[in-house]
């Protein structure tokens, strides 16, 4: 048999095999369908519990922070190509997650302030001479000694104020001389007089207490003594003893310290924060971790052009005399926000407020208990 005879031979039936080989395949994947369809089982894909974005074929170390890989949830219940990062209760427990209840509240801005406390200027009285004369004795004798209303500070001698007695001496006798035949325009003069010297008198700082006593007397007082108007400190002792003094000299400064202001820096783009009225909490450093509050009195209409900042003052009750002028504080105001952005202040709702003294607030409308001004809304202001 030739070459070619065989190859005649060989070809048709390696056809006929291979046709028959393909039709068997064909029959078995039409009689078991479940078989043809079934994929090919997944293989396990190990991440980082930390770095999700971490992929690795079999289980090891995180190249990244040095973990352990965790098998990789497949999430068969989620979406088709929804992307799924799901962690074990144990890695849950490592990472400290916390979840809170959805409430309802009020939202706030909080707007940072920086400041420094100082005196309340409405109560820092300065005691001056009421007359010329020298002073023989200072009672309060150095700056910082405490002082209640009514205590003497000092005592002064006037040679007009001794003048000024004998005047009122003279008119207080003539008063009583006069009997009931005296004419009408007389009696009445007399007591102008009178009257007009007694004033004199208590213009130039002598009390009830001392006129009643030159009365009894008879003889006019040697010394002046100056009493203390107002309790508070001494900040400033502006005289000596032997000291002559003109009319209007400054003598002490006093202050009380049981009221203060708390005077802040605001930046211009907080001002929209900010309103009359809102409360204002601060720290100092000599009090760490105690939280002060105060109110907002004052914002000045006048922009500091080189800080770009305002001024925004705010009164802090101070009765234990803790807090001292001078003190930095460090504050925060939450201010209450309404629909639209809007800022409010609840508590000072339907509120009566004296333009000029702000911690004058009332219910009703009225007049201020220190100016007298009536009083305004908290709206107006």
């Amino acid at each position: 048999m030739t070459f070619q005879n065989k190859i005649a031979l060989i070809v048709p039936a390696v056809v006929c095999f291979g046709l028959g080989f393909w039709t068997a395949t064909q029959w078995r994947s039409a009689a078991s369908p479940e078989t043809a369809l079934a994929p090919q089982a997944a293989e396990a894909v190990w991440t980082c519990s930390m770095h999700p974005q971490i992929r690795e074929p079999k289980p090891g170390k995180c190249r990244l922070c040095a973990m352990d890989l965790i098998p990789l949830d497949s999430g068969d219940g989620g979406a088709a190509g929804e992307r799924v990062i799901s962690f074990s209760p144990d890695v849950i427990k490592l990472m400290e997650v916390e979840t809170s209840a959805v409430l309802r509240q009020q939202v706030s801005k909080e707007v940072p302030l920086v400041g420094k406390l100082a005196l309340d200027e409405t109560l820092t009285k300065v005691i001056t001479a009421r007359t010329a004369g020298r002073i023989d004795r200072l009672f309060a004798d150095f700056t910082g000694m405490r002082v209640n209303a009514g205590d003497h500070l000092a005592a002064l001698y006037s040679p007009e104020l001794i003048a000024a007695q004998a005047e009122f001496l003279e008119s207080t006798t003539a008063q009583a001389r006069l009997g009931n035949d005296a004419s009408e325009l007389v009696q009445r003069s007399t007591a102008l007089r009178q009257a007009a010297s007694r004033d004199k008198l208590l213009l130039l700082g002598l009390t009830e207490t001392q006129l009643a006593e030159i009365q009894q007397q008879g003889k006019p007082l040697d010394h002046l003594t100056l009493y203390a108007p107002i309790g508070g400190v001494v900040i400033e002792k502006a005289a000596a003893e032997g000291m002559y003094v003109e009319t209007g000299t400054p003598i002490y400064t006093i202050a009380e310290m049981e009221r203060l202001w708390i005077v802040m820096d605001a930046y211009e783009s907080d001002l929209r924060w900010l309103r009359f009225g809102q409360t204002v909490e601060f720290t100092v450093e000599a009090w760490p971790g105690e939280v002060f509050t105060a109110q907002i009195s004052f914002i000045s209409p006048l922009l500091n052009d080189a800080a770009r900042t305002v001024r925004v003052r705010a009164v802090v009750e101070n009765p234990d005399g803790r807090l001292k002028p001078n003190m930095l504080a460090r504050a925060v105001v939450n201010a209450p926000l309404a629909e639209g952005g809007r800022v409010i202040e609840p508590s000072l709702a339907d509120k009566w407020i004296c333009p000029m003294h702000g911690q004058v607030v009332k219910d009703a409308q009225g007049t201020c208990d220190i100016c007298q001004m009536p009083l305004a809304t908290a709206a107006s202001l």
